[in-house]
C-alpha cells in the first residue's frame, strides 16, 4: 500500500516501473487475459485446444492476447507451440486464487447488496 506521503503513481501505461499495480491492472483488465491464465493454469495447451476452450474469443483476438502475455513474461510458447504459464504466470495464478474462491462463493449466493436509489 502506498503511504500518504508518496505522490500518486502515474496512470500512464509507460510508467510501469513507477506504478506496477496499475500496469498489471491495465494488462489483466483487457478482455480475455484472465480467461487465458485460467485455462492455462492446469497445464500447457496448444493454440487450437485453447481456442476451443475460450468459447467466443476469435482466433485473431486470442493470438493478440497470447502475444501480449508472452511479451509481459506471463506465458511462454514452448518448442511444440503449446502455451504455458511462466513462473511469474504461475505466481499470478496463485495470487488470483483468493479472487476465484470469492467468486465461487459469490456465484452461489454470497449476500449481494442492491444499489440504493437516492
Amino acid at each position: 500500500m502506498r503511504s500518504a506521503s508518496q505522490p500518486p503513481p502515474s496512470r500512464s501505461r509507460a510508467g510501469a516501473s513507477a506504478a506496477p499495480l496499475l500496469a498489471a491492472m491495465d494488462l489483466l483488465g483487457q478482455r480475455w487475459m484472465l480467461r487465458v491464465i485460467w485455462e492455462l493454469e492446469p497445464g500447457p495447451l496448444g493454440f487450437l485446444e485453447l481456442r476451443r476452450r475460450m468459447g467466443n474469443c476469435s482466433s485473431s483476438m486470442l493470438s493478440v492476447r497470447l502475444q501480449r502475455l508472452v511479451e509481459a513474461g506471463v506465458l511462454e510458447k514452448k518448442p511444440d507451440k503449446a502455451y504455458e504459464l511462466t513462473a511469474a504466470g504461475a505466481e499470478l495464478g496463485a495470487a488470483l486464487e483468493p479472487l476465484w474462491q470469492w467468486s465461487e462463493r459469490w456465484a452461489t449466493g454470497l449476500e449481494r447488496t442492491a444499489p440504493t436509489e437516492d
